[in-house]
């Protein structure tokens, strides 16, 4: 028998890859689009319940092949119903996934993680604070997604009018376009209409601005697209987000005007984070209306979530809420977004940050223990 260890997931494979797989084990083609049907619109995980597929393939199925979910070390639900799930993958890493329901209606989004850690540093962003560890699979990308529909219920793929985890936005910890072949794959994988459906149109892509990728990221995939943008001046971009020192603004707006697909229908959501003192002046309003002028355009102005040892206080409400009146004054859409699963640590820029000070904790009481670094975890 296999060892379970050497099986092959079979979740994060394309169509492609799952026909190859079966052509591998002399099945036909047409197999892969049975076995699709289970993964994804049955979120089946037991070989010998595909009631389909013939006795003598699922045991075939099960001699090679394995149907991952990354293991939930942590489910917590905060008081306002934001869920996170601290999910632990094979190699010991670790990754945070969030549902956001909308306030009012049987529905939300979920957040979805695209590395272990972060390589940016943006200096408001907590989960900015952890070094990159590495890029996440097609498969631990997928995962996130399952493991929250599993913890729902929400099987087989429902409706779109009754979906309750009807989005997706890839918000969560590290840059998607610093990984885009597996997110990429991910996401054609999520939007199949033959699994999970989720439309494309229901999907965000949120960058920082890697300017080379957001061409091909429209093209290939044609999901709305979010700009982290924060300030409205290199001065000040380059201070709280070192990669504006690589792709200035001028740039990075080029590139917005050239994103395939944006138009009045679907317009480029620019998020903006609220620093006392540091971008919430009406003389930051006005230049940002500069900067996006002749783009389909809409603003999410974030009330920064402090953190220990930021340097960042949060705009004051009154501030903020000037902010968003002159941009609608002005024509554009720019709600405040209202800060979700604080006290679980799941809102803007905290992901994983528990994980990890509880970890350094750890760390800390084993070496004042005179225990050595290699047994610290």
């Amino acid at each position: 028998m296999t060892d379970s260890t050497s099986k092959i997931d079979l979740i994060g494979l394309s169509r492609e890859q799952l026909a190859a797989e079966m052509t591998a084990i002399g099945e036909k083609p047409f197999r892969a689009k049975q076995l699709w049907h289970w993964l994804y619109n049955r979120g089946e995980t037991d070989f010998f319940k595909m009631s389909s597929i013939s006795k003598t393939m699922q045991a075939a199925l099960d001699e090679r092949y394995t149907v991952g979910r990354p293991l939930v070390e942590r489910d917590l639900i905060s008081v306002d119903t934001t869920r996170k799930w601290l999910l632990k993958f094979p190699d010991g890493n670790e990754a945070e996934t969030v549902y956001i329901p909308d306030e009012g209606e049987a529905r939300g989004a979920v957040c979805i993680s695209s590395q272990v850690g972060c390589t940016l540093t943006c200096k408001f962003c907590h989960t900015g604070t952890q070094l990159l560890v590495r890029n996440l699979t097609s498969a631990e990308i997928v995962g996130q997604f399952l493991v929250a529909r599993d913890s729902y219920g929400e099987w087989p793929t429902p409706d779109d009018s009754t979906r309750l985890l009807s989005n997706i936005v890839m918000m969560g910890m590290g840059e998607p376009l610093y990984n885009f072949d597996n997110v990429a794959t991910a996401l054609k994988i999520l939007m199949d209409g033959d699994g999970i459906g989720i439309s494309k149109r229901r999907v965000t892509l949120s960058t920082s601005g890697v300017v080379p990728m957001m061409k091909r990221c429209g093209e290939e995939l044609g999901v709305n697209l979010a700009i982290s943008l924060h300030a409205v001046t290199d001065e000040v971009r380059d201070r709280i987000m070192p990669i504006n020192k690589k792709y200035p603004l001028k740039e990075l707006m080029a590139a917005c005007r050239d994103y395939p697909g944006a138009s009045n229908a679907r317009r480029i959501t620019f998020e903006y984070i609220m620093l006392k003192g540091i971008n919430d002046s009406l003389v930051d309003a006005r230049q940002l209306l500069k900067l996006v002028k002749g783009l389909p355009a809409k603003f999410n102005l974030i009330p920064f979530n402090p953190w220990p040892g930021s340097e960042f206080e949060c705009s004051d409400m009154k501030i903020v809420r000037a902010f968003s009146d002159f941009l609608q004054d002005n024509g554009y859409s720019a709600p405040i977004r209202k800060s979700r699963g604080q006290d679980i640590l799941a809102a803007c820029g905290q992901l994983r940050s528990e994980s990890q000070r509880q970890k350094q904790s750890r760390m800390a009481a084993r070496i004042a223990a005179g225990i050595p670094d290699d047994h610290a975890v």
